[in-house]
Parts: structure tokens; C-alpha cells; sequence
């Protein structure tokens, strides 16, 4: 059952996030992508607030860098569907499991370490080259009430 509600299109628009986001990550970094995106809707907190579909979480200005790339742009493949989904119907894995924020420190070929918070947010983990952070409860108790 989702945990947000989707269309097909939303699905795809998931979907193809996820791929130009963590395609190199593997299914496993895609999917922390897609939980991080279901986070944000779910969570109504920090930078959040008041987002409430997939097209918003994605458009929302300076979210995704992968929008400013051709990729993107490019048609959803079932494999990304199938995962998209999966997030949508509320799967969600470590370190993404709380966290509203991840990056990529470094360049693409050497990537950087970690630093230990993000937008004063601390660190939840790594997964492969992206960071993860999740907020305080302070920050956005709500994240930690949403499953």
C-alpha cells in the first residue's frame, strides 16, 4: 500500500529521478534515493514544508541536480519503476531510513569523505559515494513519526 499517493506518471517521474540521481550507486542507491524524496513529502518539516506530491518533492528549486542533466529527461526503464514503487509503498533502508538530505562529496572519479552534518543536520551514513543525513528531532520530529 502507498504512503503517498502516486499516479503512474509520478511513478515515472520517481522513477527517472532515481536514475540520474544514484544510477551508479546500483538498485541499493537508487532506492535510498527514492526514500529520501518520500521523506521529504512525508516529513512536512525544515525545507519541506508543504510538499504533498512527487512533482513537488522533485521540482522543488535546488532539490536534484540531476534535473539540470539530460538524463533525466530521458524515458523511465521498468527496473527504476519497479523501485520507485517500492519506495512509494514505503520501503525504506539505512542509512536513507530517516534522512532528508544526501550528497555526493568530491568529484565523480575521487569522491570526498563525509563531513559529520549537512545543513547542521548530522550524518546517518554512507552509502558508496553519497552521504546521508537525517535532522534532529528537534529539527523535524515529525520524520521519525511517519511509519
Amino acid at each position: 500500500m502507498a504512503v503517498v499517493k502516486a499516479r503512474k506518471q509520478d511513478i515515472d517521474m520517481l522513477a527517472r529521478l532515481l536514475r540520474a540521481e544514484a544510477e551508479t550507486e546500483g538498485e541499493t542507491g537508487m532506492l535510498l534515493v527514492g526514500n529520501v524524496g518520500i521523506n521529504r513529502i512525508r516529513a512536512n518539516c525544515s525545507d519541506f514544508k508543504g510538499l504533498r506530491t512527487i512533482p513537488q518533492m522533485i521540482n522543488q528549486p535546488h532539490a536534484f541536480e540531476a534535473l539540470q542533466h539530460g538524463m533525466y529527461y530521458q524515458n523511465a526503464r521498468d527496473r527504476e519503476r519497479r523501485l520507485a514503487q517500492r519506495a512509494v509503498n514505503g520501503e525504506r533502508n539505512w542509512p536513507a531510513k530517516y534522512s532528508l538530505w544526501y550528497f555526493r562529496p568530491g568529484t565523480f572519479e575521487n569522491p570526498g569523505p563525509c563531513p559529520p552534518t549537512w545543513y547542521n543536520q548530522p550524518q546517518a551514513g554512507r552509502w558508496k559515494k553519497h552521504c546521508f543525513y537525517e535532522p534532529t528531532a528537534e529539527e523535524c520530529e515529525n520524520v521519525y513519526n511517519t511509519f
